[in-house]
């Protein structure tokens, strides 16, 4: 069986990228824009693709604080696209800000 992902990574400047590619490479992933891999990924029945994939990618890479990996996916479940970070977390975006809406906050 197979499952579909695409891979979101930032490992920032000095990051590992080799290993990355590589491991991209042997999963005969598509680019799919800056930093964003499409592939299919196999597992067995009565696995969780999620938790296989996780462990698979973050043992070949050497990954540090400040990294990034984020699976996209379909939830078999609902049928809804989701995201995970397996590895780091979101930071504030960058175009916070720039936006037209206004927050109302009274100061006390």
């Amino acid at each position: 069986m197979e499952k579909t992902y695409w891979l979101s990574y930032d490992l920032g400047i000095g990051g590992n990228y080799e290993k990355l590619y590589g491991w991209l490479d042997d999963h005969k992933a598509k680019p799919c824009g800056d930093s964003v891999a499409y592939f299919q990924y196999p597992y067995s029945q009565g696995e969780n693709p999620d938790e296989i994939l996780k462990k698979d990618l973050l043992g070949a890479l050497d990954l540090k604080a400040g990294n990034k990996l984020y699976i996209i996916r379909k939830n078999d479940d609902t049928g809804k696209i989701m995201g995970t970070f397996i590895y780091g977390k979101r930071n504030a975006a960058p175009w916070e800000g720039y936006g037209s809406r206004t927050e109302e906050e009274v100061d006390q």
